[in-house]
């Protein structure tokens, strides 16, 4: 399945959090923190998104819509929700 985001909406691809701790201990998934750090896998079409695809990115905790592609899960955005691009 391809998904192709529209106007000024991105999709990411979700980082996965650790399912360890430094010392070995392991988090169930419910008590898991969401992340808020992913991949950019998809641009929509409008001349003002900054980022680019394959750049990895920050973005807001409660932002989007969330969407599973095969066994990944994606996050669909508007490139407002966008707080940062790391290096």
């Amino acid at each position: 399945m391809t998904v192709k985001p529209l106007g000024e909406r991105v999709l990411i691809e979700v980082k996965t959090s650790e399912e360890k701790t430094s010392g070995g201990i392991v988090i169930p998934q419910a008590a898991q923190e969401k992340t808020q750090e992913g991949k950019v896998i998809a641009i929509g079409s409008s001349d003002t998104i900054k980022v680019k695809i394959g750049d990895k990115v920050i973005y807001d905790k409660y932002a989007g819509t969330q969407i599973k592609i095969g066994d990944r899960d994606h996050l669909l955005i508007k490139f407002e929700e966008i707080l940062a691009v790391i290096d």
